[in-house]
């Protein structure tokens, strides 16, 4: 018996399954039959039977030994080399180059303590893709103990690639609090982590106008942000070589002190802001005038006090109704605490009584709202009264929404509307410690004892956050992230107007889908999806004699789609004995 395949004018071929015999010189045949509504594999193996071959269950034929998660580490460390991370760390290969690549990819995909990635990235295909999978974390601690040594060489590489003369330089400073011990840079600070029990390091993070890390520098706990701007002016014009940039910083950190004493002397520009009082001043002399923001959000003003300098007053309607509210709200608060510090003086049994002791209650209500500058007090041994300071509240509502950016960039040089963009780029800063900090990279908690070992770790997760920064804007088609900014942008009628989502960002984050319908992703449930195409180590059952081999599941149309985006394709699976 055989199958035959017959051509059917205008149809699709008949498969038919046939008897032939001889009689005389003639061949005979009869059709036993129609396969022609049978599977494609089901007839294949028919076919393979009658041809006498004996034929397998797959899973009595291949047994796969041990799959190991692929994709993430395909994406990642195929992402680091294209960008040549591996380079700028060392031009040539060697175990130490090793170890840090490895460390850096195993950041993105599982960060955790050195000896918990030693034990992580056995269970991928990290430690065999890179020859590490005899490295303990006495080789890590050593490998960090180099690339701190060569922090510099390397930071300046990437201020090469992403900074040039004239550019912007987004700064900006954040903290992390410490859960080590005996570390000389650990010390109680202004907490942004609000842990005021723990002692914390603080770190400065440069980057380029778009966001993209250059360099980070780590300070004692107890460094005020203004005092981290020297290192900065120095590491951009001596190490560096840049003779012409403008600094981009916060009204906290680019204050008048540094400004005159530092900056100007250096020659360079900067962009800030200024604080309120210095606006309630221009108000109350008449520079800042509502009547300017009538037909307009934005105006350029001049001040005695700024001399040199350019001033952009700008009006947000938006953020004028939220700092009322915020306000109210603060005060109701504060009122409804302050009313049980009046009652407990009044009650009857067991009143509060003294001085000292009805300060100490009223000192933790406004130490927790914030808002004691609004109250009127009156403390004696045994009353307590407050009232609202109506002319104070009034004074600074006047002021509410209204923000001034500072600059000494000329006007020919950068518009109103470029400059007030450039001061809100720091947000891109923003994002950045958000994933430095507790979002992808989880830079804390910090166990390292040595002053070298703690500023290799920050090192070595901003260059994580280099990675991260360039796959998430490669792959924002497939995150919740907006890959059309430029529309969006176009639907804000000023540049003081909140910052909008493009259409295409909306509709991804409503049908959580994107237009090829595919399924949208954060980036971290992303690299987790890449992490489902496996290498697979397999033998076939029927031979004990052949060797085992690799074999790499072939990528979803999702996985398909994102290496395509990061410029990995074409990936197929492959096998290799």
């Amino acid at each position: 018996m055989y199958i035959e395949t017959v051509p059917n004018r205008g149809s699709r071929p008949a498969i038919l399954l046939r008897e032939g015999w001889r009689e005389g010189k003639k061949v005979r045949k009869r059709t036993v039959a129609n396969l022609t509504s049978w599977p494609t594999e089901k007839i294949e193996a028919l076919r393979r039977v009658l041809q006498g071959e004996a034929l397998v269950a797959p899973e009595a034929a291949l047994a796969i030994e041990r799959s190991w998660p692929h994709g993430h580490v395909e994406a990642v460390l195929g992402t680091l080399r294209r960008l040549g991370v591996d380079r700028l760390i060392a031009t040539r290969r060697s175990d130490q180059r090793d170890l840090v690549v490895a460390m850096i990819v195993a950041r993105l995909i599982e960060a955790g303590s050195k000896l918990a990635t030693t034990r992580a990235w056995q269970a991928t295909t990290l430690a065999t893709e890179l020859g590490v999978e005899e490295a303990d974390e006495d080789a890590l601690y050593a490998a960090m103990d180099w690339l701190g040594a060569r922090q510099g060489r390397i930071e300046t590489q990437l201020a090469q690639k992403h900074l040039h003369e004239g550019c912007l330089v987004l700064y900006d400073v954040s903290s992390s609090y410490y859960t080590g011990r005996h570390c000389p840079l650990a010390h109680f600070g202004y907490s942004r982590d609000r842990k005021r029990g723990f002692p914390q390091i603080v770190y400065g993070l440069l980057c380029n106008r778009e966001g993209c890390p250059v360099a980070v520098e780590v300070f004692a706990g107890n460094t005020a942000d203004p005092a981290t701007v020297r290192v900065q002016i120095e590491k951009l014009t001596q190490r560096f070589g840049l003779t012409r940039v403008v600094l981009v910083g916060d009204r906290g950190m680019l204050t008048e002190v540094r400004i005159d004493d530092e900056l100007k002397p250096a020659g360079l520009d900067w962009i800030s802001a200024l604080r309120g009082p210095a606006i309630q001043r221009l108000a109350k002399e008449g520079v800042l005038q509502l009547s300017l923001f009538d037909e307009q959000d934005l105006a350029e003003i001049t001040s005695p006090a700024f001399p040199g300098e350019r001033l952009i007053a700008c009006r947000n309607p938006w953020l004028a109704e939220e700092r009322v509210r915020k306000r109210e709200a603060l005060m109701q608060a504060t009122e409804q605490a302050l009313l049980k510090i009046v009652v407990a003086t009044q009650r009857a049994r067991g009143p509060l009584r003294g001085r000292a002791e009805i300060g100490l209650r009223v000192g933790r209500v406004l130490n927790r709202y914030k808002v004691g500058k609004y109250f009127r007090l009156s403390i004696t041994e045994t009353t307590f009264a407050y009232a609202r300071l109506e002319a104070r509240i009034a004074r600074d509502a006047a002021v509410d929404g209204l923000y001034v950016i500072r600059t000494s960039v000329p006007e020919p040089a950068m518009g109103a509307e470029d400059t007030v963009r450039a001061y809100k780029g720091l947000a891109v800063v923003e994002r950045a410690f958000r994933s430095l900090k507790s979002v992808d990279l989880k830079i804390r908690p910090l166990h390292h004892r040595r002053t070298d070992r703690v500023r290799a770790h920050v090192f070595l997760c901003m260059l994580a956050y280099y990675v991260e920064w360039h796959m998430r804007r490669w792959l924002a088609p497939l995150l919740f992230d907006d890959d059309d900014k430029a529309s969006g942008e176009a639907l804000r009628s000023s540049v003081v107007d909140p910052a909008r989502r493009s259409a295409r960002a909306t509709a991804k984050a409503q049908r959580k889908r994107t237009p090829e319908g595919l399924p949208v992703h954060s980036f971290p449930t992303l690299l987790a999806e890449l992490g489902t195409r496996t290498r697979n180590r397999c033998r076939v059952r029927t031979d004990p004699e052949s060797p085992p081999f690799s074999q790499l599941t072939e990528p979803t149309a999702l996985q398909q789609r994102a290496f395509e985006l990061l410029g990995l394709f074409p990936v197929r699976a492959t096998a290799k004995s």
